[in-house]
């Protein structure tokens, strides 16, 4: 909005020509984002509490979470309102990418909202049912992969990390290759949502190595020089990036450990869904495995155990899934696990961002 009113103005004052930088934009979108979490959060919380949306805990989870029973939920909120509102702030809106993103975003936001909002103000201890949340994921997915492939710019190649040469074309089916991307990041974020400030922190990691690889890959002579897909318009897809960013990091502010909120899954749900899309439309898809490579082991020791008790009748490989539980059963501390998995965020975001160059 800002972009667009504000611009335009260049030809007079010459100042405002800052605006058509996408590196000027994303910083700002940051700051703004930042900005209404931290000044918002004490009023968002105190409005919860006195609506009693506390959090619910597991009785078979670890014994010490029982202390966090009643820290207000559904945080998220806060979070898709800062980020959509600086998005809107200081994106260009003609740009078709920024939409996308803000259709998966919201949408997955009102799925996390109805499921929080059966579980927390109906008190239905089951929430919306998973088979229906799912769906309803996959059909949003669907419908975000089929305006992406109808596209006529739009490749439906992918390329494989580390591999220069190799890129399979999936053709029709890169639909269903898309939808599995969204919702499956979107699923692996809810699951890693399981201590304070677990789930913010490598989403915030991975986002801000996605902004990198968004502004890389809208950009032609950068593209060209790593030898990367250039996706015309991606760029742009920085600044919805850096909104998530500053969004998170004010998030993190009262989620930090102890937390004053959690975000629930109106925040977890529509985070890991942006962050599958912006990975699709940035063609780095199979590079979030290992950017994202804590959400990918948090939902693959879901699977494990579940599969493995199912065929064992009742053995289990970890003493409780997701992961981060069992660390906690292990007798680590909660902070020193949540630290511990941020620093692994990092390293992998790192190591993702290299392999801009080992091809």
């Amino acid at each position: 909005m800002l972009y667009h009113l504000l611009y335009p103005l260049h030809t007079t004052f010459s100042a405002f020509n800052v605006f058509r930088y996408i590196t000027f934009r994303t910083i700002y979108a940051s700051l703004t984002a930042l900005l209404i979490c931290w000044l918002l959060g004490p009023w968002v919380i105190r409005k919860l509490s006195d609506r009693q949306i506390g959090q619910y805990v597991r009785v078979d989870g670890p014994p010490a979470h029982m202390t966090k029973t009643g820290t207000p939920t559904m945080g998220g909120l806060l979070l898709l309102f800062a980020i959509v509102t600086a998005t809107l702030l200081w994106a260009d809106l003609t740009n078709f990418f920024v939409w996308i993103v803000l259709l998966v975003t919201i949408s997955y936001g009102a799925i996390g909202f109805l499921d929080d909002y059966l579980m927390q103000v109906k008190k239905e201890t089951g929430g919306l049912p998973g088979r229906i949340k799912i769906v309803m994921q996959v059909v949003i997915g669907l419908l975000v992969a089929g305006l992406l492939y109808a596209r006529a710019d739009f490749d439906t190649h992918v390329s494989v990390p580390f591999l220069k040469q190799v890129a399979p074309d999936f053709g029709w089916a890169y639909i269903l290759f898309a939808t599995a991307v969204i919702v499956g990041t979107s699923n692996a974020v809810n699951l890693t949502d399981g201590l304070d400030g677990l789930a913010i922190g490598p989403v915030t990691v991975a986002t801000a190595t996605y902004l990198v690889l968004s502004y890389v890959t809208g950009h032609i002579k950068i593209a060209d020089y790593l030898q990367i897909q250039y996706v015309a318009g991606s760029g742009e897809l920085a600044v919805f990036c850096g909104a998530l960013v500053g969004a998170g990091m004010g998030f993190l502010w009262y989620n930090a450990y102890p937390a004053q909120i959690f975000m629930g899954d109106v925040g977890s749900l529509p985070l890991g869904g942006a962050l599958g899309t912006i990975a699709v439309i940035t063609k780095h898809e199979l590079l979030l495995a290992l950017v994202g490579g804590i959400f990918v082991v948090e939902a693959l020791s879901v699977i494990f155990q579940v599969g493995f008790f199912k065929v064992t009748n009742g053995r289990r490989i970890f003493r409780m899934a997701p992961i981060h539980h069992h660390f906690e059963l292990k007798g680590w501390p909660e902070p020193k696990v949540i630290v511990r998995f941020w620093i692994i965020a990092i390293i992998l975001g790192l190591f993702a961002l290299s392999t801009l160059k080992l091809r």
